[in-house]
């Protein structure tokens, strides 16, 4: 027996018996195809999901978060942008390529994809060569 929070697909072409998916699998599912997104940094997790990932476990699932209702499957994503990229932009691919993913995967039809951008990190600059900035004793006087 499906517990409820589990995902049954329907199937009326054959009669084998029912598809239950987890809601686990759909996160991370959602979670790979929005990490291959040029322009996504990473994604907003929990202080566990930051503790397994420090530990060696990948939180694919992390920044993911489902809700079933009347209206059908709603997803709401949050993640973070790389510093100068067109946040509409990515986030729209975001959308489609997370669509596209689950329903080819699933065969489940998101009713909702909201994107919730938490912060955009800024590029990590080059620190600079001290020994160019203040020569030695002795050097170019």
């Amino acid at each position: 027996m499906a517990d409820e929070k589990n995902l049954i697909i329907n199937n009326t072409s054959d009669a084998l018996g029912e598809i239950v998916i987890a809601p686990e699998v759909i996160e991370v599912i959602i979670g790979i195809a929005t990490s291959k997104v040029d322009g996504v940094y990473g994604m907003r997790g929990t202080f566990a999901n930051n503790v397994n990932e420090f530990l060696g476990r990948a939180a694919h699932g992390k920044g993911v978060y489902l809700n079933n209702d009347e209206d059908g499957l709603k997803v709401d994503i949050y993640c973070y942008l790389n510093y100068g990229v067109s946040v509409p932009k990515v986030a729209l691919e975001m959308q489609e390529r997370v669509k596209q993913q689950v329903l080819f995967m699933t065969d489940i039809d998101l009713a909702e994809v909201n994107i919730h951008v938490v912060a955009v990190v800024p590029e990590k600059l080059p620190e600079p060569d001290f020994s160019e900035l203040f020569p030695e004793d002795g050097e170019d006087q």
